[in-house]
């Protein structure tokens, strides 16, 4: 039996919230209308004190990515990637992840932020797995434009659960078929998940995460 490595991706893995700072940088980029990025850190602000309106957020985020192609949406993250994201990526992060690699654990990254913006996060990672909220496609075309909606179920508190089930069940595996369960995270709201785990960490953890993981005795661990 092998082992389940599972990961959050904001602040667990990289530094910050990965869809603020892609607010910022369509902004930056006059992608966005004026304010974008403050509302998003609103929501972000929402998301940490557990009153987040996952609907809310997600068509305010994503009606400014149906403004545009494909490619050049995929030009801009390239450009995001260089400037942004993997300058703060630390040592810390990419050895954590490559040791769970190298030891040949089913690795994958379960984030609360959209298919669009992490899945060349989890790549510069070398996770080909990647679990994320799915923005809907025209006609429903893996590289169609996106439409300003999104599809399946939200990779937020259960339906993190729920997906990964969904996705172990999609290669005939399910939580025992496992050896260990570790999952790292930073927030209180990935707690379903990390009861799941046989290893949950607190990874960097945000104040009431901080607390039960010292009521639990559970791993604490600082990446950045």
């Amino acid at each position: 039996m092998t082992e389940l490595a599972l990961f959050d991706l904001d602040h667990t893995l990289i530094p910050f919230d990965s869809s603020q700072e892609w607010g910022r940088y369509m902004m930056q980029q006059d992608m966005a209308p004026e304010g974008f990025a403050a509302r998003l850190d609103q929501f972000q602000e929402d998301y940490v004190a557990g009153t987040l309106d996952m609907d809310a957020y997600l068509r305010y985020f994503a009606a400014p990515l149906a403004n545009y192609s494909r490619t050049e949406l995929d030009q801009w993250h390239e450009r995001f990637m260089d400037a942004v994201v993997r300058p703060q990526i630390t040592a810390e992060a990419r050895q954590l992840v490559q040791q769970h690699l190298d030891a040949g654990h089913l690795c994958g990254i379960v984030t609360a932020t959209i298919d669009f913006v992490t899945r060349p996060i989890a790549r510069e990672f070398g996770v080909k797995h990647l679990l994320a909220i799915t923005l809907e496609t025209a006609n429903g075309q893996e590289d169609g434009a996106y439409t300003g909606g999104w599809v399946g179920i939200p990779t937020f508190r259960e339906g993190k659960v729920t997906r990964s089930e969904m996705w172990l069940q999609d290669m005939g595996l399910n939580w025992d078929s496992f050896a260990a369960i570790h999952f790292y995270s930073d927030s209180m709201n990935d707690l379903p998940l990390l009861r799941h785990a046989s290893h949950p960490v607190a990874t960097n953890p945000d104040a009431r995460l901080k607390v039960l993981a010292e009521q639990e005795g559970w791993p604490i661990i600082q990446l950045f």
